[in-house]
């Protein structure tokens, strides 16, 4: 818990030098808090007002507890950036406290609107949150908020602080450009992007060379077939030597394409055809594993953020309001997550807010 706070001191206080409650406090109470289910600036402060006395015991309130609109305007005025870098440094110690290595396996990089958490007049555009995802740990790596609504830029800023040796990164088909697949390479990872036509160069090199593989019978594939939840599905997949004139992506060495069919209980059938661009050659079992891999980022981050903490629900929206009490949401889910207990996210949140032994129990890894 030390280990914690010791990180949140770093954040630089940007409120006059009047405030009365300590930002460090603050930041962590309002952890505390999600932890227990608060969702806003209000359960913050109730639960602030509430646990009082024991909250005294581990950080300084000798105003009392701060009340919901010193939380707002706290979160309100924090610098997002700033958040970014405490954030990184969590996770790092949260990996160390539990005696991680670094990442080596599948890194998923996504995007996620905070739906609700757009300034009136801006409802089609709101904030953007860039989540980097440990695949295999299930722990977040890193988080950048847009500043701008840019998920390619932002992706790109947050690559530049990272090191991803040994590790595959995978992302949707926004990203299957020349500057990402140069910046995945810089920090010492290979990538598996997503090609579609937004891509139309690089994808139709990638079906002419799959037309003349299929015609010369000399492709290695692979196919799975798995029936579960009223469906049958089945994946066919086909991997390709890069030619030498396809158009320039850095470090490219072979593409996949993976057929899909499904069929549903109700006698309805659907094709797909996605096509994969990949810096390392590996056989057709594992780009399918990898590939499949990169929806982790949605399942056990971005739905957790959603249906447990209720991110899109979130009224928030002033200022960088919503950002901030995002990175609060990842650093909760992350200690959730690292916990040994078998119970699901929602159930540990419950029983940390019946039992402060448990609340408290959860920290022990950040020593």
């Amino acid at each position: 818990m030390q280990k914690l706070l010791a990180i949140l001191r770093e954040v630089h206080d940007p409120r006059d030098f009047n405030a009365r409650h300590d930002c460090v406090s603050m930041l962590f109470i309002s952890l505390i808090a999600v932890l227990c289910g608060a969702r806003s600036a209000v359960d913050i402060a109730d639960f602030a007002a509430a646990n009082e006395a024991e909250l005294t015991r581990i950080v300084d309130l000798p105003h009392g507890a701060p009340s919901h609109d010193c939380f707002s305007r706290l979160f309100r005025l924090l610098d997002p950036a700033e958040m970014e870098q405490v954030f990184a440094r969590f996770a790092k110690a949260l990996r160390e406290g539990i005696g991680l290595p670094a990442a080596n396996g599948v890194v998923a990089i996504d995007g996620k609107r905070l739906r609700r958490g757009y300034e009136r007049g801006r409802a089609c555009m709101p904030p953007l949150m860039i989540s980097v995802w440990d695949a295999e740990t299930r722990l977040s790596l890193a988080a950048k908020a847009s500043s701008d609504g840019n998920e390619v830029k932002a992706t790109l800023e947050a690559l530049k602080s990272l090191d991803l040796k040994g590790c595959t990164v995978t992302a949707d088909a926004l990203h299957c450009h020349p500057a990402m697949a140069k910046a995945v390479r810089a920090a010492g990872a290979h990538y598996a992007l997503k090609l579609k036509g937004n891509n139309g160069p690089l994808h139709a090199c990638a079906v002419k060379a799959f037309d003349e593989a299929d015609g010369r019978g000399k492709d290695a594939s692979y196919q799975t077939s798995e029936k579960s939840h009223g469906r049958f599905e089945r994946r066919r997949v086909t991997t390709v030597a890069a030619p030498k004139d396809a158009p320039h992506l850095p470090g490219l060495a072979m593409f996949a394409r993976i057929e899909s069919e499904r069929q549903t209980a109700d006698g309805k059938s659907e094709t797909a055809v996605h096509y994969v661009a990949l810096s390392k050659r590996m056989p057709p079992q594992r780009v399918l594993q990898t590939v499949r891999t990169y929806w982790s980022v949605e399942n056990n981050l971005h739905w957790p953020l959603d249906v447990v903490f209720h991110e899109d629900d979130a009224r928030s929206r002033k200022n960088h309001a919503p950002q901030n009490l995002s990175f609060i949401r990842r650093m909760a889910l992350d200690i959730l997550k690292s916990h040994p207990d078998k119970r699901s996210p929602a159930r540990e949140m419950k029983l940390a807010a019946w039992r402060k032994e448990f609340l408290f129990e959860l920290f022990a890894y950040m020593r």
